[in-house]
């Protein structure tokens, strides 16, 4: 059996945000091929979308053996767990839990864009891949420090490590 190398993102700006990012944590390392993650420094970010609470977002790597659509399933379940309701397009939320990256792969299924579509323009996810993974390179040729450095990181706040 094979194992992925994923990325995933984790925001919050409900209901204990940091209580909410250590928990979803602990539930990843189930899902982790030797129950091990890595988890990069917690970062303050200014909402995207409607008016809301700003978040707080960190990205977690881990191997696992789960085929991307069980894994898009095994998150979905833990932000439900957590009390995720999906009313709002980019609205607040107790959990968001988003796959950037399954090793080199490009899916664009119904259910699954990856590596995420908005990756490349999101600071509150590239600072902290870039933290996790200096050298990454998206699939198809982007840096992550190349983006970063474009982008820039206004607007985030580095707090600290869940």
């Amino acid at each position: 059996m094979g194992y992925h190398n994923v990325f995933v993102g984790l925001g919050s700006n409900l209901n204990d945000p940091e209580g909410q990012i250590k928990l979803a944590c602990d539930a990843l390392r189930q899902l982790a091929n030797d129950q091990t993650i890595q988890v990069s420094s917690l970062y303050h970010s200014v909402a995207v979308g409607p008016p809301q609470p700003d978040y707080l977002n960190a990205v977690a790597h881990f191997a696992t053996s789960l085929d991307p659509l069980a894994l898009l399933d095994a998150l979905q379940a833990i932000e439900a767990a957590q009390g995720r309701v999906r009313s709002l397009h980019w609205g607040p939320r107790t959990l968001d839990l988003d796959i950037l990256l399954i090793d080199d792969l490009q899916l664009d299924h119904s259910r699954l864009q990856v590596p995420h579509p908005f990756l490349r323009q999101r600071n509150f996810v590239l600072v902290p891949l870039l933290e996790l993974a200096p050298e990454l390179r998206l699939p198809g040729s982007d840096k992550v420090a190349d983006l970063v450095q474009q982008i820039g990181e206004t607007g985030l706040t580095r707090l600290s490590s869940p």
